[in-house]
This record gives structure tokens, sequence and C-alpha cells, in this order.
């Protein structure tokens, strides 16, 4: 796969928006991808820290619809498309491709523990084969903390193998900088496009032939996460690293989803912001002031939200 089909950089799992009844709202969903997009981040709809697994396969379809139809380009678009229903991963899958999506992120089936590389391949195999797109590109989903379904590195060499076209990539969030090179070594110098789950290794993932990075903080933090991937073999890249890790550290003193969105409220003004879908609940007012307290101390902004 050449350059030019490649999606690469600073990608967001962005956050999504609801309203008081609970039900996903479009119009601030169009307007934050709008404002990430303008901050030069790409969009991992659906991701796992978009709350994808409480939304239905329909209300992705809607809510992806209506970025492509405000105008969002699909090029910039890495949208979850992995489900534990075969089904339900065909038909996202091939409505992001439909749609010209530059890819898909695809968790493994994760209900069921200790599943075998063939169980995992089998999925994976069935899903390329009925979305049957030559314009597919997968990237695989490693997130061993949350689906407890690892992506091993036997499990990457059987499926590009099978499918050398479609299978482009991963993001890795073992949170396990050594797993990440792992997966560099063996496959990035044949064009196999690792993404580090945070920002926190993205100067090292860079360093060491990686693609970028698909980080939950790239909701509120975006501007200067992407300035470090397009920087970072200049002289301040470790500063630049240093002060993105600051941050970071900051919102991971509190559950993330919750974090992220009690920011996002604050620092855009819109309280709505805040509500979560069950079983996850909003910080409270001590806990968002807390957060708040802490990033404006080290003087965090959110320019143009």
């Amino acid at each position: 796969m050449n350059d030019a089909q490649r999606i690469t950089g600073v990608l967001s799992p962005v956050v999504t928006p609801f309203r008081a009844d609970l039900a996903a709202d479009p119009d601030r969903f169009v307007r934050q991808c709008r404002w990430l997009s303008s901050q030069n981040v790409g969009l991992a709809v659906f991701g796992t820290n978009s709350e994808a697994n409480s939304l239905s396969v329909d209300e992705k379809i809607e809510l992806l619809d209506r970025l492509v139809g405000a105008g969002i380009d699909p090029a910039r678009m890495m949208p979850g498309t992995g489900h534990c229903a075969l089904p339900d991963s065909v038909r996202m899958t091939a409505h992001a491709v439909k749609l010209g999506c530059a890819g898909a992120l695809m968790l493994p089936p994760f209900y069921y523990k200790g599943v075998s590389d063939d169980g995992l391949f089998r999925s994976f195999a069935e899903v390329i084969e009925r979305v049957g797109e030559s314009r597919l590109r997968v990237y695989l989903y490693h997130i061993p903390p949350v689906a407890q379904v690892p992506i091993t590195l036997g499990l990457v060499e059987r499926l590009l193998k099978a499918y050398p076209q479609q299978v482009a990539g991963m993001k890795d969030s073992s949170g396990d900088w050594n797993n990440t090179k792992a997966f560099l070594d063996a496959f990035a110098p044949s064009g196999f496009d690792v993404f580090a789950g945070s920002e926190t290794f993205l100067l090292r993932n860079m360093r060491n032939g990686g693609r970028g990075c698909i980080s939950a903080t790239a909701n509120v933090h975006p501007g200067p996460i992407a300035r470090l991937y397009d920087r970072w073999q200049g002289a301040d890249a470790d500063a630049q690293q240093a002060r993105l890790d600051e941050i970071r550290t900051v919102f991971q003193k509190f559950p993330m989803i919750p974090a992220l969105k009690a920011a996002i409220a604050h620092y855009g003004r819109d309280a709505s912001w805040a509500t979560v879908r069950p079983p996850l609940v909003a910080l409270t007012r001590e806990q968002a002031q807390a957060l708040v307290t802490e990033l404006d101390q080290k003087q965090f902004t959110m320019p143009g939200l």
C-alpha cells in the first residue's frame, strides 16, 4: 500500500455527545469532529472513548452518515467497526467502506475469553470476505486491558499472509511499550502501520517506524499532540512529549471518558457534554472542579472549541 492510501498521524476516538434523554446528539457530534479536524486530527469515531459499545449499529451508521453529509472528509476517518456479532461487524465495516472511510478499526469479538488465534483469524477473515471490497483497510484493535482478547504476532502474520491488501495496520492499546515495539520490529518494515494507543508513546512510536497514535486525550489536547507528530524529528521533540505526558497524567487521575467530557463541557461552556450513558457515571461536581483546577494550573486550553 502506498502512502497516498494510508491514514497517518494523530486520530481521536471521538467522544459521543448525548442529550438529556441519553439519545446521541448528531449536531454536537458534527461540531466536535469539525473542531478536531481543524486541529489536524483524524477521526477514529466509535472507539473505546466514544462509548462505542453503548451505541447500536443503527446509531453509529446514522452518526457516520451525518458526518459525511456535513462535508467532513471520510479520508480522515477510521471508524470502529468491530462487534461481538459477526453480522454487525460486516454491516458496519461495509458501510464505512461505502462512505469512503480510510480504514476500519476492528475490535476482536470480545465476549468469549480464551479464544484461539484460529477462531480470531476466522472472525476477521469472515468480515473481510463478506465485505468483499478491495478498498477495505482493516486496522486491528489490540486492547487487552478492556477486551481481554489479545491480538498476537502470530495472528497478524497469518492475516497479512492471507489478506496483504486489506490488513493495513493496528492500534496497540496494551499500554506496554515492549509489546508495541515487537509489532513495529516484526511488521513495520513491510508497510504494516502501527499506531500507539496513547500519545505517551507517540515519540517512541515515530522513532521506531510507527505511523502515529490514536489517543483518548486527542479529544481535548489535539493541537499539541498533532504538532509533536509533525515535528517529531525536531530538537524540541522530547520537551513536547514531556508536556503531553504532563496533561495526560492529569486526565488519568479520573475515569477517562467522564473526564474528557467534563473538560469539553467546561472549556466549551456546554454543560450537556458531561452526560454519559449508563453504566458510566459522570464526574461529581467536586471531581470536575478538581480536574479543571489542575488543568488551569498547567495553563491548559482548548483553543477554538
